[in-house]
């Protein structure tokens, strides 16, 4: 039965691609202060005690209990972030203040339309297009019954305004998690003729490894110069 008059899809797709900046994926800022392992580990105690991610996996946060996290696979830590870290004065469009989720494409030149899309929103609001960024791609897949937003290409939570189409997106996506669904599957709003995905849960992304790294720059304009791909274990901000 559709939801909200949105029909849900069974998908399975082996590869889907998310980006994250290539700085989460470097050695922890915390090594330079130390003088060894000992101090490190007291260093990073301190940090946990105001890491949203940590305190989730501890012992939960609003929104997020630490038993619906995932434990023991590999790049745990991203997907547990993923959904730890939300924006409380700037939800996402199907997630809120409190929670928040895995968003990928089929496609990584979804991903980078759709990344630099909010960079360049957020250098608009600084006054300045200069800026210089790396991410690195996270492959997963996913699987499951998914609200399938691409044979409802109207909704209202796929509107280009964010201010309208993001509170629908969350209702919606609040409705999917009540009914057990893993996510909502649908056409991408910056990409034309892409593929996205918002996992809902973190049990749903799988088999999750990194890919290759791409570099975006803004030099003075708001559209950014994209390089690579370049190999996942090139040095960052080496061409």
């Amino acid at each position: 039965m559709p939801i909200a008059g949105v029909p849900i899809a069974t998908i399975a797709y082996p590869t889907t691609v998310r980006l994250v900046t290539t700085a989460r994926l470097r050695a922890s800022v915390l090594a330079s202060l130390v003088d060894g392992a000992d101090e490190l580990a007291l260093l990073a105690e301190i940090e946990s005690a105001t890491s949203a991610r940590q305190m989730a996996q501890d012992k939960g946060i609003f929104g997020l209990p630490a038993n619906e996290l995932v434990y023991d696979v590999p790049h745990a830590h991203f997907i547990n972030a993923s959904f730890a870290y939300a924006r409380p004065h700037q939800p996402n469009r199907f997630n809120g203040a409190h929670r928040g989720a895995w968003y990928a494409a089929l496609a990584v030149q979804t991903c980078l339309a759709e990344v630099g899309y909010h960079l360049t929103r957020f250098l608009a609001e600084a006054g300045k297009f200069v800026a210089v960024v790396e991410y690195a791609e996270m492959l997963c897949s996913l699987a499951g019954a998914y609200l399938d937003l691409r044979q409802v290409p109207e909704h209202p939570a796929l509107g280009s305004d964010t201010a309208t189409a993001y509170p629908e997106g969350n209702r919606l996506a609040d409705a999917a998690r009540a009914e057990g669904l893993n996510g909502v599957i649908y056409p991408s709003v910056r990409h034309r003729g892409g593929t996205c995905f918002a996992a809902l849960r973190p049990a749903a992304v799988q088999s999750v490894r990194q890919g290759d790294v791409y570099r975006m720059t803004w030099q003075g304009e708001p559209t950014p110069v994209i390089e690579g791909p370049m190999p996942a274990n090139a040095e960052p901000g080496t061409p």
